[in-house]
């Protein structure tokens, strides 16, 4: 379950009728026609249905899942609920529109539970079917009925095994005894005139938030004879200085219950007085009556402990654990604890990936997993006993998935198509696709084909990137490129769709795209992993330069005189840091949410155990590493032009990052353009914002690229 964003501030969801989900591709901007065959581009992008959250009946029959559509008009996503019949070939259904989100089904199989707001707090909700003839009747869905009436957000939650239960995660202020002194505490602050907040520790602010105070507990609530749950539940997190989920992205998998229901296991990072530079979170288990305060069960382990996953015999927890304290990129192990004893041994120490997401197969013998693998994220069946590790679903992306007895249900992408769902045998047979969300949008768009390659980087070590065709490809023909470096910088450039760097963007402008998985990626091994860590201009600057070298060879409709060099976070960092030491390529340099200077960087972001691991302490400890590959030192080479994108929400890295940049771009006289959105993050999420950005980096591009610049 992903964090419930702006699903949670829409209106009071409804059901909605049980005609098929409609497909229009009516367009919203003046002058394009969706109808009309043309070059993918931004405005197909914003526009495009996000399927996400898929989730198996108890029988395996049905799948509901989350159905994300844009409202231009209203610059906002609008998140709904469908169900398919999977032992049907019809469309789905969409059964709850408007805000909803998370849908869960309940033990039964006659309802489904969600998300979604009622006046401005989100509430847990639940939708039951009528059952028909042959199966559940969607067509028939009786109105939702609201079952939790709290005064605060639900942040998460999770049904018990039994479904009599509810874990629930709000946002509190820990010196609370009820939700009521919360609510009434924000009810305090909303009045006050004055604007001012003292803090005493950090976190200030984390990601694009300021700090309030309040931590995300989790509770425990049970349902009534009428389904409904009590206004005040029982706090299970008792005494826990930290959030549960995490912030700012944990979800429902770091919590879980045990199958008979009367133990709850969690994982939290203690704050005290470390946070920011902690990656220390541990697995504790605590009685689901809330009858005495939670246990640490991984206090030996000072790395990071999570994701717990209870075994269906309750005799063995599974979970994942790095070995690197203060690192957030260390590899995962896949660990069992016996439960009786306390032991616990790593399933898989012979794997070399680091496996995210994690279930268990209904006879405990099986794990599942995602990982990144060799520019892919496969979905990986391991074996419980053995750790012998097995691939289920290759390429592209799977980014979430549901199983029930035989049947795995997926949410799966590539490079040229966002997320549709498909079922699979837990064998790995009959992959089917069930799902088709954007076909009638992109049956008209035309996408640039992709080709991995291969070359001899660093140390002469095997390094991959990829390379995109333009759309509508002429073999013979030349064509404008954009490099574009990923961010991370332990991630990767992947046979994946994305919302916002998506290659077929630059593609259906005529570009073709480059990347480069350099040294320091995720999916080739830790110690590939690892190796950028203390030389971050280092390394992957050599990778860069040999990956473009090796494509100019391979791919002869490259233009080498027409090239651009594009990167966030990162590959921020990267954009400026080449600026000053390898700009001889490149006809102009786009910069987003880049760090420019890494000595400040140190001091105003928010996470220091990211900037402490990488820089090998912190930087009053050791200031010449902080240096060492510090972009600012190289501003009096800088010489080719550049846009500096930089966002006021972004506490990652702080808006003075960019326009510091710009501010030296300017004094030097470089041709140069700034553009900042002050309500956006490190991330540009916005419909129009997105379009924005895409138009200003398109044109930037265009203008420096074109055959009268040569």
């Amino acid at each position: 379950m992903k964090p419930l964003l702006a699903a949670l501030l829409l209106a009071m969801a409804l059901p909605a009728s049980a005609a098929s989900v409609s497909t229009s591709a009516r367009s919203p901007f003046p002058g394009f026609d969706y109808n009309v065959p043309h070059p993918f581009n931004v405005r197909d992008l914003v526009m495009l249905r996000r399927v996400s959250d898929p989730q198996l009946s108890p029988n395996g029959r049905y799948a509901a899942f989350g159905v994300r559509s844009t409202d231009y008009a209203a610059n906002k996503g609008v998140n709904a609920i469908d169900v398919l019949d999977l032992s049907r070939d019809g469309k789905p259904v969409q059964v709850v529109a408007k805000g909803a989100s998370s849908p869960r089904w309940s033990v039964d199989g006659r309802s489904l539970y969600y998300v979604a707001s009622d006046k401005g707090v989100a509430q847990l909700w639940r939708l039951d079917f009528a059952k028909g003839k042959s199966g559940l009747d969607l067509a028939a869905a009786k109105a939702p009925v609201q079952v939790s009436h709290g005064p605060l957000d639900i942040q998460d939650y999770k049904l018990s095994p039994d479904g009599h239960s509810v874990l629930l995660s709000y946002a509190v202020y820990t010196d609370c005894s009820d939700l009521a002194c919360t609510k009434a505490k924000l009810d305090k602050r909303a009045k006050d005139k004055s604007t001012g907040t003292l803090y005493h520790k950090l976190f200030v602010r984390h990601w694009d938030t300021w700090s309030d105070g309040r931590r995300n507990q989790l509770y425990l609530a049970h349902f009534g004879a009428d389904g409904q749950l009590p206004v005040e539940p029982t706090l299970l997190s008792r005494g826990i200085d930290g959030d549960v989920p995490s912030k700012p992205f944990g979800d429902a998998s770091e919590f879980a219950f045990s199958p008979d229901g009367k133990t709850v296991y969690f994982d939290v990072r203690i704050a005290g007085n470390s946070e920011p530079w902690s990656t220390n979170f541990d697995i504790y288990k605590v009685p689901a009556d809330g009858s005495s305060a939670p246990t640490n069960l991984t206090a030996k382990n000072k790395a990071w402990d999570a994701y717990p996953v209870p075994s269906p015999d309750g005799k063995t927890l599974y979970y994942l654990a790095m070995k690197t304290p203060g690192f957030e990129a260390d590899r995962f192990g896949i660990m069992a604890m016996d439960l009786t004893t306390g032991a616990t041994h790593e399933i898989d120490p012979q794997w070399d990936r680091s496996p995210g997401s994690m279930d268990i197969s209904a006879d405990g013998k099986t794990l599942f997993v995602t990982a990144d693998d060799e520019g892919q994220h496969p979905l990986f069946t391991v074996d419980a006993a053995s750790g012998k590790v097995r691939q289920l679903v290759g390429d592209g992306e799977v980014d979430g998935y549901s199983v029930v007895g035989k049947r795995v249900l997926l949410a799966r992408n590539d490079l040229k198509q966002p997320s549709d769902l498909y079922t699979v045998d837990t064998d790995g047979r009959d992959l089917k696709q069930v799902t088709h969300a954007n076909a009638a949008r992109l049956k008209n768009t035309q996408e640039g084909d992709f080709q991995f390659f291969t070359f001899k980087g660093w140390n002469n070590e095997t390094v991959q990137g990829y390379v995109v065709k333009p759309a509508n490809f002429q073999a013979g023909k030349k064509y404008p490129v954009a490099f574009i470096i990923h961010g991370g910088p332990q991630g990767a450039m992947t046979n994946s769709w994305s919302y916002r760097w998506n290659p077929q963007t630059y593609a259906g402008q005529g570009f073709a795209v480059v990347t480069i998985n350099f040294h320091g990626s995720t999916g080739y091994g830790q110690k590939f992993t690892d190796s950028i860590s203390g030389d971050w201009g280092g390394k992957p600057l050599e990778d860069l330069k040999l990956g473009w070298k090796a494509a100019l060879s391979k791919y002869s409709f490259l233009d080498a005189d027409r090239a651009c060099a594009l990167g966030a976070s990162y590959g921020g960092f990267m954009t400026y840091w080449i600026a000053g030491v390898w700009n001889s390529p490149w006809k102009c340099f786009v910069d987003h949410d880049g760090v420019f200077d890494s000595r400040m960087m140190y001091y105003a972001t928010d996470e220091l155990w990211f900037e402490e691991h990488e820089n090998g302490g912190p930087q009053y400890d050791v200031p010449k590493n902080y240096e060492k590959f510090n972009p600012l030192d190289h501003v009096k080479d800088w010489r080719v032009p550049m846009l500096v994108v930089h966002s006021g929400h972004d506490f990652r890295i702080p808006l003075s990052q960019g326009l510091g940049a710009f501010t030296a771009l300017q004094r030097r006289g470089i041709p140069s353009e700034f553009l900042t959105f002050p309500n956006e993050s490190h991330w540009v999420l916005q419909p129009h914002n997105s379009v924005l950005w895409h138009d200003t980096v398109n044109a930037w591009l265009e203008k420096w690229t074109a055959p009268s610049k040569q």
